[in-house]
Formats: C-alpha cells, sequence, structure tokens
C-alpha cells in the first residue's frame, strides 16, 4: 500500500510559516497533461510480429497511481493551497493540491474552486475529519486508501460533505463488514449512533442485527457503557437478543443504569421492558433484596414482578383465563442456557446425514419446570426428496455429496407427545455461528414454527464444500438449536 500524504501542523499566530509551491508557476492543468502524455508514451511498445485484428492490453494504471501521488508529495504544479484548520484550536495543516484533480472528483470542491478570491482556500473541519483529511484527499489523487476502524467514521463526513460518492459506498460497504473486528472501545455502537444520525438504514439495521445476535460479548465489554438510551430501549423491545438468560440481561441493565445514571423516566422504562416471568422464582426473590437498582425504581415494576410470580405458581391454561399471556413479558429471547436447546458441531457437514436429540424445559413457567420435551434433529448437506432416495443402496456405492441444486437441509421435531403440551406451541430457532476477523459471532439466525417442521432457506447461499467457507468454523458446522415455548392464539384471556 502506498504510503499517506504527509502534511505540515503549524500553529496560527506570531511567526506562522507556511509550505511554498515547489512546483513554480506551471499551471496544474498543463503539468498534468504533461504527465499524462509522458506516462501514454512511456508505456507504448514497439511490437515485432503482430497477427492481423489481434489487440492486447496494456496496463500501466499502477505507474500512473505513483505519478499522481509524486504530484500530489511533491506538490509539482499545484495552483491551491489548501488552509485545513481544526475546529475550536489554533492548528492548520497545510496540503498543495491541483485543481484539476479536485474538480473531477468533487462537485462541492469545484464550486468552492471556482468562488475562491485566492490561490489559498480555507477549509474547516472538526478534530476528528482534521485527522484523516490528507489521506482524503490521497484518494481522490490515487483511488485507493487504508481505512482503521476509528477512521471510518471521519472519512465517510468527509466523503459525504464533498460529494465523493465512490469513497463513500465503500466505507459504509467497509463498515457492515467490519462488525466483528476487534477494537479497544469497542466500534458498533458509535457506528450505529452515526448511521441513525445521516440517515442510513442500511448501515444502521446491519449494526442493530450485530448487537442484537450479539449480545452476550456486547453486555461483557466495554462497549455496553456507551449504548445510547434511544439504543438501550430499541435493543430491550426485541424478541431475537441472543444471549444466556434474561437474568444476564438484568444484570447488565442494571450495571448500565448505574454507570449512565439516566433521568427516572428512561430507567423506569428500560426495566418494564424485562421479562421478568422469564427469571426464575429464586432469582426474582434476590433481586427484589438485593438489587439496588431494584430497591430504587422497585414501584414502577412492582406489578410485572407480581404477575412474574403468578406466572411462575400456576398452570399456563389457569393464567390465561385470568391474563393476556400473548404478549412481550411472556415471550421468550433467544436464550443459550441449556433449559432452552443444545449446541450441535457437526464436523465435514457435506458428507451424510445427521441426527441428534436433546431436551428442553416445556416451558418458562415454574409449574413446568420439571417438565422435559425431548427434541430430534436432523440435518442433511443436500436437499434430496424421501421419494426419489433408494432404500436399499446398492452395495459399494456412494451417495453423491450434493445432488445439482440441492442445499442443506434441517429439520426439528418432537419425539414425543403430551396432554401438557396443550396450549403451547414451540418456535425453534437455529443459529449458526461463524469465525469472522478472527472472532466467532452469530452469522445466521433461521426462524420456524411448530406449523413447520423445517427451517426454510437454511443455509441456502452456503457453499459448504469450501474449507474456507464463512458458515464453517475449522471445517465444521457449529449450530445452536433454541426451542422458546409460546401461548398461541387460542387462549383469549376473560374479559
Amino acid at each position: 500500500m502506498l504510503s499517506d500524504v504527509p502534511a505540515s501542523y503549524i500553529k496560527s499566530g506570531t511567526g506562522r510559516r507556511e509550505m511554498v509551491n515547489s512546483g513554480g508557476s506551471v499551471p496544474a492543468v498543463v503539468y498534468v497533461a504533461n504527465l499524462c502524455v509522458a506516462l501514454c508514451v512511456g508505456a507504448a511498445l514497439k511490437p515485432d510480429v503482430v497477427l492481423e485484428n489481434s489487440a492486447t492490453t496494456l496496463n500501466h494504471s499502477m505507474a500512473l497511481v505513483q505519478r499522481m501521488e509524486a504530484l500530489l508529495t511533491q506538490g509539482n504544479g499545484s495552483d491551491v493551497i489548501l488552509r485545513v484548520q481544526t475546529l475550536n484550536t489554533d492548528e492548520v495543516k497545510i496540503i498543495q493540491v491541483h485543481s484539476l484533480v479536485l474538480t473531477l472528483q468533487s462537485d462541492v470542491f469545484d464550486e468552492l474552486l471556482q468562488t475562491r478570491n485566492s490561490t489559498a482556500m480555507i477549509l474547516r473541519e472538526t478534530p476528528d475529519c482534521a485527522a484523516v483529511f490528507d489521506k482524503f484527499i490521497r484518494y481522490l489523487y490515487c483511488g485507493d486508501i487504508t481505512v482503521r476502524l476509528n477512521q471510518a467514521i471521519p472519512l465517510h463526513k468527509l466523503a459525504s460533505k464533498y460529494h465523493v460518492w465512490d469513497l463513500q459506498q465503500g466505507l459504509t460497504q467497509y463498515m457492515t463488514q467490519h462488525l466483528s473486528s476487534d477494537s479497544p472501545t469497542g466500534h458498533v455502537v458509535s457506528w450505529y449512533q452515526y448511521a441513525t444520525q445521516i440517515g442510513d438504514v442500511t448501515l444502521q439495521n446491519s449494526c442493530l442485527q450485530y448487537l442484537s445476535w450479539n449480545l452476550s460479548s456486547v453486555l461483557q465489554s466495554a462497549e455496553w457503557s456507551s449504548v445510547s438510551e434511544e439504543l438501550l430501549l430499541t435493543l430491550l423491545q426485541r424478541s431475537d437478543l441472543v444471549l444466556q438468560s434474561e437474568l444476564e440481561l438484568y444484570e447488565a441493565l442494571e450495571a448500565w443504569i448505574s454507570q449512565n445514571q439516566p433521568s427516572g423516566e428512561t430507567a423506569e422504562s428500560a426495566l418494564k421492558a424485562i421479562r421478568y416471568a422469564m427469571i426464575s422464582p429464586q432469582h426474582l426473590f434476590h433481586l427484589q433484596k438485593k438489587s439496588s437498582v431494584m430497591l430504587k425504581y422497585y414501584e414502577s415494576v412492582r406489578d410485572l414482578l407480581f404477575l412474574a410470580f403468578q406466572f411462575h405458581a400456576a398452570s399456563p391454561v389457569q393464567l390465561a383465563k385470568y391474563f393476556d399471556v400473548n404478549c412481550s413479558l411472556f415471550t421468550p429471547r433467544n436464550y443459550l442456557s441449556p433449559a432452552w436447546g443444545s449446541p450441535w458441531v457437526i464436523n465435514n457437514p457435506t458428507r451424510d446425514d445427521r441426527s441428534f436429540s436433546f431436551q428442553t424445559q416445556l416451558g418458562p413457567s415454574g409449574y413446568d419446570a420439571s417438565k422435559r420435551v425431548t427434541w430430534n434433529a436432523l440435518f442433511s448437506p443436500r436437499w434430496l426428496p424421501l421419494s426419489v432416495r433408494s432404500p436399499y443402496p446398492e452395495q459399494g456405492s456412494l451417495q453423491p455429496t450434493r445432488t445439482d441444486g440441492g442445499c442443506p437441509r434441517i429439520i426439528v421435531t418432537p419425539a414425543t407427545s403430551s396432554p401438557d403440551f396443550a396450549g403451547v406451541s414451540f418456535q425453534k430457532t437455529v443459529i449458526v455461528s461463524a469465525r469472522k476477523q478472527g472472532k466467532v459471532v452469530v452469522r445466521h439466525v433461521y426462524n420456524f414454527h411448530q406449523s413447520t417442521e423445517e427451517a426454510g432457506n437454511f443455509l441456502l447461499e452456503a457453499d459448504l464444500q469450501r474449507r474456507a467457507s464463512e458458515y464453517l468454523i475449522d471445517s465444521s458446522l457449529y449450530l445452536h438449536i433454541i426451542v422458546k415455548p409460546l401461548y398461541h392464539s387460542l387462549i383469549v384471556a376473560k374479559k
């Protein structure tokens, strides 16, 4: 990668010095034109013998990039001096540029250059944007740029401000693809807040999905304390959060409230979004007595706690006669604890069909805590209807690892039936983990309900044949199957 543009920092006031154009008085247009002519002449080849109607493409674009960078670095033929002033400081960054290059790359620069009164043009930037302004200018000359995580937002701001759309789109793509990268203080939360500020819905949704699907790791990171009130309340409303348990979420919320000291209204709204019915009675009693946040805001959540205790004491069918159970309070999130599902690592996922059995708690209610449901899971690396499978394969024949147009499939069915299932339906969730930027993260989440035994479009775009597939970890498929008991809409509370 080519080096960044060197720039000079000076202090305004007495004794101020500026860089002097070392290119003399040669007009920039003439200089750049001569450079292109010289490059073309240098690139010309004299062929010995060529076949008639043959054509050859000569690519010396890298040489052009190097000469353009040298043109910027040395200031030859420069006709404009950019004075980049950092807001609220006396620092000024001086960069010698060529109006032709800036005009070709940015209509904003084109307009500014047409209205300037001298060879010097003053630009005022925030400290973070001023720090990467030389990188930004170099991109206009060379068309490539090295981006670090903490530079993505200021570079995106500059690309948006000066209408350099290719760079803006490239940075948006960079942020979307580097959500899982490691950084000392985290970056996804700040990217989400920036996307919300500028109205970039695609980036905003990508950040929100990453935070939701990897919430357990986020809760344990330094980034959690920087979550804004708006983002906090948005996350707490979601049912697709992937975390160990609701108790883990409450404890993280308690830490956030203690550290950020929000208004009473915000704290109460956040505490009301906790699904207390998903926390065992033993832990609820402990929170009532030991949690400082609970003691402070107890009156705002007292009714929710009372309802949670009733939920654990009575059967769901009995409770539904008096309360509306079709609400978020009684809807589980994607809990990773053993009571709700099981991990499943499939080695060599392209070879044969695999089966797996596991148990879950019948329901989140304490009334059903001792009742278990056994589930059978079947994974097939290819879609092959049973009607065309041979029940008695010929001896020595090998079943193909993948049929034309085939795709992986997963089926989850209950192994037993019981009268206790009355009033309960089951939503199945399959979580696929992968390694990105050296970190194991949730790659995809598939949901399917009791009305179907199979996850639709399961790994439809995944190429499991490649050892380096982004859906595999060390050539293995890492799944976590979760079964969430829900109360179907046939149960209606008495009026």
